[in-house]
Formats: C-alpha cells, sequence, structure tokens
C-alpha cells in the first residue's frame, strides 16, 4: 500500500477521534480545558457551535484527503483537491503554533502533538 494511502488512513482516524472528542463537548463533557483556548471546562453554547462547525470541518478535511490518495472517487477537479490539501496542511501547521502557545496545560501537551501529526500526515498526502 502505498504511503499516501497509509496516511490517508491515518488522518482519517485521527480526524474521526477529534471529532468524536468534539461531539463529547458539544453534549457538555467536562473536557474544555483540552479545546478552545481551555478557559471553559464545559463549553458555553457558542463554543458548542464551534465544535459543531469543527466536526463538520474534519469529514470535508478526510473526503479532501481520500480524494488526493486516491481512495476514493475524485468528484471534484484534481486542481481543486491538490490546493485544498495544501491549504488544510497549512491549517494544521498553524495549529501547532496556536496550540503551542495555548494558556491552558492539557490542551498545550495534547493538541500540539496532535496537531503535529496532523500536519506530517496531511503534508505526506499533498506531496502525494
Amino acid at each position: 500500500m502505498p504511503l499516501t494511502s497509509i496516511a490517508a488512513i491515518l488522518i482519517c482516524v485521527l480526524l474521526g477521534a477529534l471529532a468524536v472528542f468534539q461531539l463529547a463537548l458539544v453534549c457538555g463533557a467536562p473536557l474544555g480545558h483540552f479545546a478552545w483556548g481551555g478557559a471553559d471546562r464545559v463549553l458555553p453554547a457558542r463554543k458548542r457551535v464551534g465544535s459543531v462547525v469543527a466536526i463538520a470541518l474534519y469529514a470535508v478535511f478526510a473526503w479532501v484527503f481520500l480524494m488526493k490518495a486516491g481512495l476514493v472517487q475524485m468528484v471534484l477537479p484534481e486542481i481543486v483537491v491538490d490546493v485544498a490539501a495544501w491549504v488544510i496542511a497549512a491549517y494544521f501547521a498553524l495549529g501547532i503554533a496556536l496550540n503551542a502557545i495555548s494558556r491552558s496545560k492539557p490542551e498545550r501537551y495534547t493538541a500540539t502533538p496532535v496537531a503535529i501529526v496532523l500536519t506530517v500526515l496531511s503534508v505526506i498526502i499533498a506531496i502525494g
């Protein structure tokens, strides 16, 4: 199996796990210190909406990476998928910096390594 396919599968698993985490936040789980700056143990309504948006974005990101890796049918122009893959990779790279400067130690120590893994996997896919 090509490295790009492996990276795409791994990133989808990781994005799925993050979606479950965000869903737990939406449902009121007291895990807010791991997300959104860590200021709220239980997210207020506005941040819960942000978590719903994050879940939708994770699904779009996974779909783009699966198309880029050739694991699902390409339904968008190839150039759109190529550009989207690099934009998402840049977004994850920005996430490294933003999570690294979080005031929340739990977020800093968990989300920063996750952002690094997401960035590495997305770059592998984007190059492929």
